[in-house]
């Protein structure tokens, strides 16, 4: 009986992460984590508490605000195995990466609503746009094959003039 109940235990924790946060990894260009950043918090991060004036904006750089958004981004996906990747740009980590006045949350229900940043318009630091690519893939995946730029599938043609104005 005692080892069908350890079992169970063992089971039940399977396919859990055995960290309880996320963060972005040292090394990477502000580039790289500047799409991670816009990646986790177009596809459901909170990102709310790292906007001027709120409790997670300082210090203000590119590395603190990518580890809030995908450790928010981890807690909605409530840990599960992968989320905490971003084409190994993040890594799980069992030390609370949380400083005074910012709390990074460890659940789902920590980690308030969502924040979509709409693309083409400028991502909540303020210093580059996000584009999400056709068909919703994300940064990481792809590219545009639709329209002008990709293999001309609107059937376009001309120098680009309007004669219309």
């Amino acid at each position: 009986m005692a080892a069908l109940v350890l079992s169970l235990l063992i089971l039940s924790m399977a396919g859990h992460s055995s960290a309880s946060w996320c963060v972005c990894k040292t090394g990477l260009s502000d580039s790289v984590l500047q799409n991670t950043l816009d990646y986790a918090c177009g596809n459901g991060a909170d990102c709310n508490p790292t906007h001027p004036k709120a409790p997670c904006f300082n210090p203000d750089n590119v590395r603190s605000h990518c580890s809030y958004a995908v450790n928010s981004f981890f807690q909605k996906k409530h840990q599960a195995p992968g989320t905490c990747d971003f084409s190994g740009t993040a890594t799980p980590t069992n030390t609370d990466p949380s400083y005074s006045g910012c709390t990074f949350p460890t659940s789902a229900s920590g980690s308030g609503g969502s924040t979509t940043v709409t693309p083409g318009t400028t991502n909540p630091k303020g210093s580059s746009t996000t584009t999400t690519l056709p068909g919703g893939r994300s940064p990481y995946s792809g590219t545009s094959t639709d329209g002008l730029f990709g293999n001309n599938s609107t059937g376009a043609t001309g120098t680009g003039i309007n004669p219309d104005y």
